[in-house]
């Protein structure tokens, strides 16, 4: 096996660290290890103790390593939490070389252009996305080189993060002697391990809802359009059946997964569960329905305050395709028909796609689709070939991603286009 063909996802999350490896094999992946551990020291998608967040991100690793039996050199990381913003933009410029034909020095002009905004100061470019490319008003071109023209403009999605939310993390990483060859936006990983083509084009909403954060992204025509983290996910779930049912935390997780449902009606007025107490042994019986009278209420909350930036944002009525729901939470019993109920739109549960072989059947949970948008990320942009973060940090001469190559955009223009 050579050491180039294998690329590693590694999703640091709030409530878990997920790294998964994969073998590419003529442009497919195959899934050779994967590795889980707790995650201690996060809140809400941003480190806040270093040494615990190390200490999850290696467990997670050497249990990687271990089933894989391959040494973790290099890792793709998935990056939320509220410090996460985004903007769109455009820039435009003039082709005024008699033959009048664009370059790729074109391309990157104008992509430099529209990524020249002024943002906080705290803050870093994590993605410059080309949603599509102009030439004399001709518009949703995904590659203008080669075309002739005297005006070229660009729409681009500016995806930043504060910089010491940035830069913890990839001291967590680092510690450990594993380099990071791209940070990635979760939402846009998910959103290539879930998302058809067609649902691009239509447009669809894909809600990733972990343990501390929900991401957000909204794609129409083929292209990301909006993204956004906001910091309310299934912990707050968890937390009110603590307070609820009066039992552990722990116990709260396992009675959510286990009994729990976003449908009040769907529960039987008989129906009955049992639950541990706090400071003891004992078990107590309560109401499956009052169970289920805790966690609907949240679930309504957490589903409308994301909706409600998908409406802020001006997209509300212009997703077709409807809603596709991923990460841990997604698993609860009746959200989808709950939200498909509250929202009279198509919803539907995040799958992993074709072109996963090797050990599909442990990572197809909605849990591990950013770790394998991660790996997707890899192989449809090349990037595992492209040099480690940091050496492109140096090279481009500044965090904001200004020495972005044509060619990584043209890649990512025709994968989110499916």
């Amino acid at each position: 096996m050579r050491k180039e063909r294998v690329v590693v996802g590694l999703d640091v999350g709030t409530t878990k660290v997920v790294a998964i490896v994969g073998n590419i094999v003529n442009g497919s992946i195959e899934v050779i290890g994967m590795g889980k551990a707790e995650s201690h020291g996060l809140e809400k998608g941003v480190v806040v103790d270093i040494g615990r967040t190390i200490t999850s991100i290696r467990k997670a690793v050497e249990e990687a390593e271990n089933m894989a039996d391959v040494k973790i050199e290099s890792v793709y990381v998935g990056i939320a939490g509220k410090h996460i913003t985004s903007i769109n933009n455009s820039g435009t410029v003039s082709i005024n070389r008699p033959d009048r034909i664009i370059t790729e020095d074109d391309v990157r002009r104008v992509v430099d252009t529209a990524q020249a905004i002024q943002i906080p100061p705290e803050s870093e470019m994590i993605h410059i996305i080309p949603r599509q490319y102009i030439v004399d008003g001709q518009d949703w071109i995904t590659d203008p080189v080669g075309m002739t023209g005297t005006r070229l403009e660009v729409d681009v999605h500016i995806v930043t993060g504060a910089i010491t939310a940035v830069h913890n993390l990839v001291r967590c990483v680092e510690s450990l002697g594993i380099g990071i060859r791209q940070i990635v936006l979760e939402p846009i990983a998910s959103s290539l391990a879930v998302l058809s083509s067609a649902e691009k084009e239509l447009g669809v909403v894909l809600m990733d809802i972990g343990g501390g954060t929900t991401d957000i992204s909204v794609f129409r025509g083929g292209d990301i359009w909006f993204s956004k983290v906001i910091p309310i996910a299934g912990e707050h779930i968890t937390n009110d059946i603590t307070v609820g049912l009066q039992t552990p935390i722990e116990e709260a997780e396992l009675v959510k997964k286990q009994h729990g449902t976003a449908l009040v009606d769907s529960v039987g007025e008989d129906e009955k569960i049992e639950v541990a107490t706090i400071g003891g042994d004992e078990k107590k019986t309560v109401s499956k329905k009052k169970l289920a009278k805790i966690i609907e209420p949240r679930v309504e909350e957490l589903l409308d305050l994301a909706m409600q930036e998908v409406e802020d944002a001006g997209y509300r009525d212009l997703i077709p395709a409807g809603l596709v729901l991923t990460g841990g939470t997604s698993l609860l019993n009746g959200i989808t028909e709950f939200a498909a109920q509250r929202y009279d739109l198509p919803v539907r549960r995040g799958k992993i796609p074709q072109g996963i072989h090797g050990l599909r059947d442990i990572v197809e949970s909605p849990i591990y689709a950013t770790a394998i948008g991660l790996l997707r990320y890899a192989v449809e942009t090349k990037d595992f070939k492209k040099p480690e973060y940091h050496d492109r940090k140096r090279s481009s001469g500044s965090g904001s991603g200004s020495g972005i190559t044509r060619k990584l955009i043209a890649w990512l223009n025709r994968f989110f286009r499916g």
